[in-house]
C-alpha cells in the first residue's frame, strides 16, 4: 500500500512498502539483494543510511531493508513497520555464531525459537516466561522451499544475545549444553513485536562463524556470499 506516514527513522516519499519483507542487519546487503534480485526496484528509505527498497521477485512485491545490530534497532525497526506501514511478514535473513558441531560454516539455520539474555520482554509486563516462536505458517513453507531446492537446513533454538563482546569467556557453554544452534543479535525483539501484534515472523540465518572450530568468513562474505539464505526467503514473498 503506497502511504504518505512517515516516522522518524522510516520516510518512504511514496514509495510503497510491501506485505512482506527481508530484514537483514547490514544496509549494504539490502542494496545487493534489491540490486541482484528485485525487479523494478525504488528505494523507500534512506534516513541515517538504513537502506529499504521495494521491488517485485516473480512478479510478487516484496521489500527488503537494513535494521541494523542488536534487539534495540532491531525493536525499533520491526514495530514501525509493521504498526506503522502495516507489513505482516517479516523475515530476518542474518548470519550467525554456529554452536554446535554438526554445523558447519554456510549453513542455513531457520530459528523456530528464540531463547535470549535480553530484557526486551519486560515492557509487556507478563507474570511468567513467555516462549518466543517464529510463525508457523512461514516456518513451514521456508522448509518446503528448502526441500524443493535440495538445501540442507538446520531447524531449532537459537540465542539472541545483546552482548556480543562478553566479559564471560565462557558464557556460550550452558546454552550449547541445551542444543542451541547458533547466536544472533535480532530475532528477540522481532519475535517479540511480531507476537504482541500478531503478524508472521521468522529468522533465516547463515553461519558465518563457529564458535567451536573458529571459522569465520570475511566481511565481503557476509555482505554478497549468502545467497541460499535469501533465495529461500525471497521464494516465501
Amino acid at each position: 500500500m503506497i502511504t504518505t506516514k512517515e516516522t522518524p527513522h522510516i520516510k518512504p516519499n511514496g514509495v510503497e512498502i510491501a506485505e512482506t519483507i527481508l530484514l537483514p542487519g547490514d544496509p549494504l546487503r539490502a542494496k545487493f539483494i534489491a540490486e541482484t534480485f528485485l525487479e523494478d526496484y525504488q528505494c523507500f528509505n534512506e534516513v541515517r543510511g538504513m537502506l529499504g527498497y521495494t521491488g517485485t521477485f516473480k512478479g510478487k512485491k516484496i521489500s527488503v531493508m537494513g535494521t541494523g545490530m542488536g534487539p534495540a534497532s532491531m525493536g525499533i525497526y520491526s514495530w514501525e513497520l509493521i504498526n506503522v506501514f502495516g507489513v505482516k511478514n517479516l523475515i530476518r535473513i542474518g548470519t550467525c555464531g554456529a554452536m554446535q558441531e554438526d554445523i558447519e560454516l554456510y549453513d542455513v539455520i531457520f530459528g523456530m525459537g528464540t531463547a535470549t539474555d535480553s530484557n526486551y520482554g519486560h515492557q509487556f509486563k507478563l507474570p511468567g516466561q513467555f516462549p518466543l516462536t517464529a510463525s508457523f505458517d512461514l516456518l513451514q513453507k521456508a522448509k518446503k522451499i528448502a526441500d524443493e531446492k535440495g538445501q540442507k537446513v538446520h531447524i531449532g533454538n537459537i540465542l539472541s544475545s545483546e552482548i556480543f563482546y562478553s566479559a564471560d569467556p565462557n558464557a556460550m557453554d550452558n546454552w550449547r549444553k541445551m542444543g542451541i544452534l547458533s547466536v544472533e543479535m535480532e530475532s528477540v525483539a522481532l519475535y517479540w513485536n511480531a507476537i504482541q501484534a500478531r503478524v508472521n515472523a521468522l529468522c533465516i540465518l547463515t553461519v558465518s562463524d563457529h564458535l567451536i572450530t573458529g571459522e569465520k568468513t570475511t566481511t565481503e562474505e557476509r555482505q554478497k556470499a549468502f545467497t541460499k539464505m535469501m533465495e529461500i526467503a525471497l521464494e516465501l514473498a
